[in-house]
């Protein structure tokens, strides 16, 4: 990575941390005033990808796996009437099963 993208990576941060939009215009002004010398195109290539992206909610769920299951044994919350057990019965179901299905079509890991 290159300081010039490594400089837009923090100004994006900079800016998100400050609960600012991220745009072409505002990431310029503070790499400016970092006197970071950048290619004039990163700033609008990084406003872009991160346009539709919450910045904030991605960096403090990164370890969290989206969509992971709830742990084993983990209690029910109250008043569900103990659908949240049996959701995870009926999904570690369909995992076991598409498990065979690779391995009856021959994409089994131990094959």
């Amino acid at each position: 990575m290159s300081n010039s993208e490594l400089a837009c990576v923090y100004a994006a941060l900079i800016l998100a941390d400050d609960d600012v939009a991220i745009t072409s215009e505002k990431l310029t002004t503070i790499l400016k005033a970092a006197g970071v010398d950048f290619e004039p195109y990163w700033p609008g290539l990084f406003a872009k990808a991160l346009e539709s992206c919450d910045l904030k909610s991605l960096i403090t769920n990164v370890g969290s796996g989206v969509g992971a299951a709830p742990a084993a044994g983990a209690p029910a919350a109250a008043g569900d009437g103990g659908a949240a057990p049996a959701a995870a019965k009926e999904e570690a179901k369909k995992v076991e099963e598409e498990e065979e299905e690779d391995d009856d079509m021959g994409f089994g890991l131990f094959d």
